[in-house]
C-alpha cells in the first residue's frame, strides 16, 4: 500500500544545505566571472605533446575563461605527418586554416544495455580538405587527420561539446598515437620550430 511508505521516507538523520548551496552559487558566480577571461591572448594558451599530436589549446575547462560549454584547441600536423586516431561521442567540428590533407572516418554500431559497446564498421570513408574548409566528425567515429603536403604544416581548429562531460558521457579513446608523440617532451620554442620547419628548408 502507498501508505507503508511513510514507514520509509521519515528515516534519515543526515542535514546538508545543498539547495542554499545551489542559491549561494548562483549569486556568486557574477563576482566569479568577472575573473576569469574573456580575451585569451597566445602566451596563455597551453602548448602540448599529446597522444593526439601537437596542440595548443584556445579554450578549456582547466583555463579558467567564461566559456562554459566548449573546448577548442589548434591542432598542428607536421609536414606529411598525421594525428593520432581517435573516437569519442561528442560531434567536432575542425575549420582548416593552412594546408591540405584528408581524414580517414570509420563509423561504428552502439550498442547501449546495462554497458556501453560499440564495433567499427568495415568501411573507411576518405574525406580531402585544404584550407578554408570545415570538417565535420559525426558523434562515435573513429577519425584521423592527415597532412598531404610533405613541406608545410597543417593547422585545424577543433570545437567541441564540453556538456558530454558534465552529463557523465566522456567518452573519449585514443586508439593509435601521433607519430611525434612523446610522454616526456616538454615543448619549448626551439622544439616547436624544429617540429614546424618546412622540410624543404632542412634539404
Amino acid at each position: 500500500m502507498a501508505w507503508s511508505e511513510a514507514k520509509a521516507w521519515r528515516q534519515g538523520s543526515e542535514h546538508q544545505k545543498l539547495y542554499q548551496a545551489l542559491l549561494d552559487d548562483a549569486a556568486e558566480a557574477p563576482a566569479r566571472n568577472k575573473k576569469r577571461k574573456k580575451v585569451v591572448q597566445p602566451q596563455d594558451m597551453p602548448w602540448e605533446m599529446a597522444r593526439q599530436g601537437l596542440l595548443k589549446h584556445l579554450l578549456n575547462s582547466a583555463m579558467n575563461t567564461r566559456m562554459e560549454t566548449v573546448d577548442a584547441y589548434m591542432q598542428i600536423i607536421p609536414p606529411g605527418s598525421r594525428s593520432g586516431k581517435h573516437r569519442h561521442l561528442a560531434e567536432e567540428c575542425l575549420y582548416v586554416l593552412e594546408g591540405r590533407g584528408y581524414d580517414l572516418h570509420q563509423d561504428c554500431d552502439v550498442e547501449i544495455t546495462d554497458t556501453y559497446h560499440w564495433t567499427p564498421q568495415e568501411e573507411v570513408k576518405r574525406y580531402e580538405w585544404e584550407a578554408g574548409d570545415v570538417i565535420y566528425v559525426p558523434p562515435n567515429t573513429i577519425h584521423q587527420h592527415f597532412n598531404a603536403n610533405p613541406d608545410k604544416p597543417a593547422r585545424l581548429i577543433s570545437a567541441i561539446n564540453r556538456i558530454f562531460k558534465a552529463s557523465g558521457l566522456n567518452d573519449l579513446e585514443q586508439l593509435e598515437d601521433a607519430p611525434e608523440y612523446d610522454p616526456a617532451v616538454v615543448l619549448n620554442a626551439e622544439l616547436l620550430e624544429s617540429i614546424l620547419r618546412p622540410r624543404a628548408a632542412t634539404r
